[in-house]
């Protein structure tokens, strides 16, 4: 299961987030570092798809997609060099697969910031400046290591001594290695840095905690963000972290009806459970019987067999073939029988590529 982390500044309304989207619990309190040890949470991401495939297909029960999330302690200027909590946080940031970086961006004289004001971009350079001095600390103790190795012939050594080196020169200026990966370092020679374990070579998206006044994040302070993250090829997703809270202990009825007095669709939280499954690079194909009807995780670009191997190990390995259809045609034909007779039901091989929404039977050998 892929895994996201909360991380920004103490007290800008992770744990608060956390506790929307996981109902878990977790300590939100008005002082920094009231989350010490990472709470880790297991997140559905909404899916009205299956609650359609459920319409043509009668079944026991929906299972949707999950996403863990971790909710980080607090990070403060001079974390690196070990102020607050210092590298304590460090461990927790490298394991995750992406990171929601949460960003105050409303005003509230009753609600204390830890640098006496709110500006989100100091915010997020704060933050930035941080994990990279983390990484540049890693990367120089590094190179040292690489070098010896690719002198005694090392060929991996070798080929990582020059990225190790362009990363140390363009993150003693400021860059973060996601910015340097994506312009000036090859995809294949990445996955060369993957051991190094370097925090700002993962993906971000940024949570703009924003008032119950402007829950769509309309003000100027959500705009700042929103042309940071464009400028970086990122996303924001506002969220009203108070509204949200709110909206999870409510029944559904009631949900409903609060959305719709703030003139929201949905919470704001499935947006962003979306967003963070985008942001990994993660698609959905179904599978749907009398049983149950459920999404399954896959990369972008995995193969049928690939897909099948989610299921189980044993699916992959005895791959044949997979009944494929899609939830489009679904939703134009109504059942499989109308599938199959309009010839839309297509059997595909081990290099078939699955399709975001694919419907999948799979035939294999025990």
């Amino acid at each position: 299961m892929m895994e996201v982390g909360i991380v920004g500044l103490p007290n800008v309304g992770k744990s608060t987030l956390f506790n929307a989207l996981t109902n878990a619990g977790a300590l939100a309190a008005n002082y920094p570092f009231a989350t010490i040890e990472p709470n880790v949470g297991v997140v559905p991401v909404p899916d009205e798809r299956l609650e359609k495939i459920r319409e043509f297909q009668p079944t026991e029960k929906l299972i949707y997609a999950l996403l863990r999330v971790v909710d980080i302690a607090g990070i403060v200027r001079g974390a690196s060099k070990g102020e607050g909590l210092g590298n304590k946080f460090l461990s927790h940031i490298r394991e995750v697969d992406a990171v929601l970086h949460v960003v105050r961006c409303f005003e509230n004289a009753d609600i204390t910031h830890v640098e006496g004001n709110v500006d989100p971009l100091r915010d997020i350079d704060t933050i930035d400046t941080e994990l990279i001095f983390a990484d540049l600390e890693t990367l120089e103790k590094s190179v040292d290591k690489l070098k010896k190795l690719a002198r005694a012939g090392d060929k991996e050594a070798i080929a990582q001594v020059p990225l190790v080196e362009l990363l140390i020169a363009e993150m003693q200026k400021g860059r973060p290695a996601r910015a340097v990966i994506g312009s000036q370092i090859k995809a294949d020679d990445a996955k060369l840095l993957k051991p190094l374990g370097l925090m700002t070579s993962k993906k971000v998206l940024y949570v703009a905690n924003v008032d119950e006044s402007d829950p769509r994040g309309e003000g100027p302070l959500t705009q700042k963000v929103r042309e940071r993250a464009k400028a970086e090829g990122s996303v924001v997703v506002p969220v009203c972290g108070k509204l949200e809270s709110e909206l999870a202990e409510l029944p559904a009825e009631d949900r409903a009806v609060m959305l719709a007095d703030y003139g929201l669709k949905e919470p704001a939280l499935a947006t962003l459970a979306r967003e963070a499954y985008k942001l990994l690079g993660l698609q959905s194909y179904f599978t749907a019987g009398p049983k149950e009807i459920r999404a399954w995780t896959i990369p972008v670009g995995a193969t049928a067999p690939q897909a099948a191997g989610v299921i189980h190990t044993d699916f992959e390995k005895g791959f044949i073939r997979a009944e494929i259809y899609n939830f489009k045609d679904l939703l134009e034909h109504k059942s499989e029988a109308a599938i199959k007779a309009a010839g839309k039901m297509r059997s595909e091989g081990k290099t078939y590529v699955m399709q975001e929404g694919d419907i999948a039977h799979f035939l294999f050998n025990d």
